[in-house]
């Protein structure tokens, strides 16, 4: 599944990248797409601008592929308006990341996600990644969560491995465990995981996807070197702060106009300058948008 990248162009959404960027997806082996998570800038999009990215995705997808809307918030009104909103566009499910700068107790987070998942009638991935949020959601909170219905999974981005055992052993198959980081999606699928909401999909889609098949088949040995092959590229989209050198690598390929907006700024020149090497040896500068 992609962490789908928000293009924009002259401060607003690039529509017509948008909607080649979904198209690009259906053609290269991506599962899932996954609009306005933090690789789509969603913290920086307008209320407006998130439904309509939302909206756009799910039109231009057409049903070939689900659709899992980034709907989360610190503030548990704002997150269910935007989980019904998701709901009445068509979308395949939510993805919700837990409430950042609130710093919520365990209690307090459960009751978050109790909220939303009572308001809307959808399926709910919720999103661990303190490093961004500043509160962990404890594997015992998350086995209290998979007693609700509509909550199906989670995004695993604290990059312990140790704690997502602890998920997976307390929660079983009542919650699918979701890599949250590249560089631990061959890791995590060894230990139960399902898959992976990936950054370097947004440039890789047909590799993320095929070390994901190779150990769905049992093909270990494949999925081993399909891992180490894109161990270089992992760690060079994340030399900056995400989504800072995929959107540069995509508009140094022609998929994007790699525009940010503040408080992201465009990538260090020594930095770029190692992104660079890594796309030539990894043959990406002679892609060409189709």
């Amino acid at each position: 599944m992609v962490a789908l990248v928000t293009p924009f162009r002259r401060g607003q959404v690039d529509v017509p990248r948008l909607k080649g960027l979904v198209d690009w997806h259906v053609r290269h082996g991506t599962s899932a797409l996954v609009p306005c998570g933090t690789t789509g800038e969603s913290a920086t999009l307008s209320h407006e601008e998130h439904e309509q990215v939302i909206e756009l995705v799910i039109q231009q997808a057409r049903g070939r592929l689900p659709v899992i809307a980034g709907t989360g918030s610190n503030n548990t009104a704002e997150a269910i308006r935007l989980t019904r909103h998701a709901q009445r566009a068509g979308a395949d499910a939510a993805l919700l990341i837990a409430p950042y700068y609130n710093r919520p107790t365990q209690e307090g987070l459960y009751r978050h996600f109790r909220a939303v998942a009572e308001a809307a009638d959808l399926p709910l991935i919720v999103y661990n990644i303190a490093s961004r949020t500043g509160v962990n959601i404890e594997p015992d909170t998350m086995a209290r969560l998979a007693t609700l219905k509509t909550i199906v999974g989670v995004k695993e981005a604290s990059g312990s491995l140790e704690q997502m055992t602890r998920i997976k052993a307390l929660c079983g198959d009542r919650l699918a465990l979701i890599s949250g980081d590249d560089a631990l999606t061959l890791p995590v699928l060894a230990i139960g995981g399902a898959g992976v909401i990936s950054v370097v999909a947004n440039i890789l889609p047909r590799g993320v996807a095929q070390l994901v098949s190779a150990f769905e088949r049992g093909r270990l040995a494949e999925a081993r070197r399909r891992h180490y092959e894109l161990a270089a590229i992992t760690k060079a989209l994340f030399l900056e702060t995400n989504p800072i050198p995929v959107k540069t690598a995509m508009g140094l390929m022609g998929l994007i106009d790699p525009e940010l907006r503040l408080p992201l700024c465009p990538m260090g020149a020594a930095n770029q300058e190692r992104l660079v090497a890594v796309l030539r040896q990894y043959r990406l500068l002679r892609t060409k948008p189709r």
